[in-house]
């Protein structure tokens, strides 16, 4: 049976467009352009996982959101214009899984809708611990399985390389130095002038598909260390 996806955005062009891309992979979809709407849907059909604006008129996707958490875990994507940091951390603190940027592909959109309900799916399976998974912003990394994919396609790592990444991911919101990193995964002092860890970095960034000069997943900070966005 198809997962049923609610959309509720006011931008009638967007919430057509996701409807379109997430029929197109078989899911059904419950699209509402009012959350009040929305809201009266809820009160008599629960969906596998929520897409929600933030900026709404009547009731915008923050307080729609605080709504849904009071009684269901599903999971809940947002959507929003705003890029600030403080926009974000708002939106994950009061119980949304993800969070997508406009403009976006909506190719992006339908790759976390299927990261959040395969996440759902394996904890609900009970076959991975929570503490053995890591899933955020299209990146998911088993610890057991040691298995990597990035906006649903498999990343190929060595062992060293998911080594790397996983430590950065599972103390993401921190800057850790390369010596740290080094120190960390090799088990070996660190020396001055040691690209190792830059290069892996680098390798892993190209497995990944991720630009050079605006990496979205690993960041670095100049002179410092490399720091994963919390």
């Amino acid at each position: 049976m198809p997962a049923n996806i609610l959309i509720v955005d006011d931008e009638k062009e967007i919430a057509d467009l996701v409807e379109l891309y997430l029929r197109n992979e078989g899911y059904d979809v419950s699209k509402f352009y009012s959350p009040v709407e929305a809201l009266k849907h809820l009160d008599m059909n629960t969906p596998d996982l929520a897409i929600l604006d933030v900026m709404m008129p009547e009731i915008d996707g923050f307080e729609l959101c605080r709504r849904i958490r009071s009684c269901h875990n599903y999971p809940i994507i947002m959507l929003t214009a705003k890029v600030e940091d403080i926009d974000k951390i708002t939106g994950l603190t009061i119980g949304a899984d993800d969070y997508v940027t406009k403009p976006f592909n909506p190719l992006e959109v339908v790759a976390r809708v299927k990261a959040q309900l395969r996440r759902v799916q394996r904890y609900n399976s009970q076959k991975d611990a929570p503490e053995d998974i890591i899933d955020f912003d299209g990146l998911i990394i088993n610890r057991k399985t040691h298995e990597c994919t990035y906006n649903e396609q498999e990343i190929n790592l060595t062992p060293t390389e998911f080594s790397i990444l996983w430590f950065l991911c599972e103390n993401r919101g921190q800057v850790i130095s390369s010596e740290r990193l080094f120190e960390t995964i090799w088990g070996e002092k660190y020396f001055n002038n040691n690209n190792t860890v830059m290069v892996h970095i680098r390798h892993i960034r190209e497995k990944m598909n991720e630009p050079a000069g605006n990496p979205k997943i690993i960041k670095t900070v100049w002179g410092v260390g490399y720091k994963v966005e919390s």
